[in-house]
Order: C-alpha cells, then sequence, then structure tokens
C-alpha cells in the first residue's frame, strides 16, 4: 500500500485530479468504460482488483469467481490507467474477518438484493469505504449496473462526509441488450439465448408506465411487477424481485412520483442476474 501511497501523493502534488475505479477483476467492456469515464474526469486514475470475501455469502461463487488478472492489466495498460492496486486479502483486512469494523448503510441497503443476500452490502460498503481511504480520491465511477449498489455508495460518500464526486456511468449492454457482467460467464448456450428477455421484462413495464403517464396505483402496479416475473417463470428463470421504485432513495413507487428505476433480480441456471431501467415519466407527455 506503500507504493499507492507515494504515487497517489505524487499525483496531488503535480495538482492531478485522482479518479478511482474498483472492482474484482475479470474485465469486460463495462469496466472498461468505466476507466475511460474516469480518465474524462481525472489526470491521474487508479484502478483496482479485489475479489472481497465479505460480500459473498456461504454458499455463492467466490471460490469459482473468474479470475483473469494478466488480460486485465493488459486492457488497463492500453485504455492508459496510470495505476493499477492489487491489494491482497491481509491489506484489506488485517485481522479476523469477524471482528473487523464493518460500515452498514441502513434502510437503502435493506432492501432487495439486501433482503435476498443480507451480508452482501454490509461486505460491499465496508470494502469500498477502506478502498477510499487507502487511494483517497476525489472521483469515484461506478457503473449503473448494479443500481442499488450505486445508491448505497452515494449515501454513504453522504453520511460519512467523503469529500468525493461519484459519477454513475450507464450500463454497457450487448447487442442484444443483456448487461455486460462477469457472471454471464456461467450461462449456458441456450440460457445465453434467453438472457435477454431480463431486460426486455422491464422494458414492458416501462413501457405500460408511460403509456399511462404516472405510477398506476399499488394494486395495478403489482400487476405489472408480477405479470413480468410470471413470464420469466415461465420460461425457466426464477425470479427474486421485480420492483418499481423512485431513483434517489429506492422506496416503492406511489403516485406523482415521476423519476422511477425498475430494479430486477432472477436466477438463469447458474447465473444470478441483476438489471434495471430507468423512467422518466416527466418527459412521459
Amino acid at each position: 500500500m506503500s507504493s499507492l501511497r507515494a504515487a497517489v501523493s505524487a499525483a496531488r502534488k503535480d495538482k492531478k485530479i485522482v479518479g478511482f475505479v474498483p472492482t474484482m477483476g475479470n474485465l469486460h467492456e463495462g469496466h472498461l468504460e468505466l476507466v475511460r469515464q474516469a480518465k474524462q474526469r481525472a489526470e491521474f486514475v487508479v484502478v483496482s482488483i479485489f475479489v472481497n470475501p465479505t460480500q459473498f455469502g456461504a454458499h455463492e461463487d467466490l471460490d469459482n469467481y473468474p479470475s483473469t488478472p494478466e488480460e486485465d492489466a493488459r486492457c488497463l495498460a492500453e485504455l492508459g490507467a496510470d495505476l493499477l492496486f492489487l491489494p491482497e486479502k491481509e491489506t484489506m483486512y488485517p485481522g479476523d474477518l469477524a471482528e473487523q469494523t464493518v460500515v452498514y448503510v441502513p434502510k437503502i441497503g435493506d432492501l432487495y438484493c439486501g433482503q435476498d443476500r443480507p451480508e452482501h452490502f454490509y461486505g460491499v460498503t465496508t470494502v469500498v469505504s477502506r478502498l477510499f481511504n487507502m487511494v483517497q480520491p476525489d472521483v469515484v465511477v461506478f457503473g449503473k449496473k448494479d443500481y442499488q449498489q450505486l445508491a448505497i455508495i452515494r449515501r454513504m460518500v453522504a453520511d460519512l462526509a467523503y469529500p468525493i464526486q461519484v459519477v454513475g456511468v450507464d450500463t454497457v449492454r450487448a447487442d442484444d441488450g443483456l448487461a455486460l457482467s462477469s457472471r454471464n460467464g456461467y450461462l449456458s448456450d441456450v440460457e445465453r439465448a434467453k438472457a435477454p428477455a431480463l431486460q426486455q421484462a422491464l422494458q414492458s413495464i416501462a413501457t405500460e408506465l408511460q403509456s399511462r403517464g404516472a405510477v398506476a396505483s399499488k394494486k395495478a402496479l403489482k400487476q405489472l411487477e408480477d405479470d413480468a416475473k410470471k413470464r420469466l417463470a415461465a420460461d425457466g428463470w426464477a425470479p427474486q424481485y421485480i420492483t418499481v421504485c423512485r431513483q434517489d432513495d429506492l422506496q416503492p413507487a406511489k403516485r406523482g412520483d415521476e423519476e422511477l428505476v425498475i430494479l430486477a433480480a432472477a436466477q438463469l441456471g447458474n447465473a444470478r442476474l441483476i438489471d434495471n431501467l430507468e423512467v422518466s415519466l416527466s418527459a412521459a407527455d
């Protein structure tokens, strides 16, 4: 970590803005777009790769999480990232994991993915807060694919008074609409062909909301969500949630709300896929 601190300190002496992109590696085009966006906003860009054990549950894929460090390093060098930070577990968590200080964002972290994976966001906010303290960036860049994670990081930064600008970048998608993700590699060929249906389900809800120009009643909204889940289930998916909520605090949408996001998570074979779709009803008319 001393070399990281020295490099960042030298950049600051040169009055450079420090940008940061935290990742778990196995980089794809979505990650690379985050780096490009960081380079547009900062003169010195740090990218970290650390597969964080504290955000994985007991029966999740930590041991099998894909790792491609050499290819990742090559791609980052080609993009002109200034520093690749590859901390060891002992650097990130120097003591017993069970005795580590935990950073917890209440309420917003308890929703959706936080219900199905209660330990997940504890791990995310804890490791990100440690990375922020190590890198001390001016700007951090996250993708909107994990919309709840981005909202939680924004809240953490505000609540803990980090002097950091948080930038959200639109999801990078394959030509058929599937959000790029390292976990797409778990899909079989048949499942990969089905995978765009998750985004299509969200688009069908968005089309209905925009045709009405307003949030429907709670009952009607639930019917839209349930119908989408039933269509996915009939095609072999195991939907966990599909929810229309407000963009700012992710609370369920109600009449009068205009800036919405539809959040979804569903299991397809061995892959747990998440996706979202922003909807603005203020522009619907």
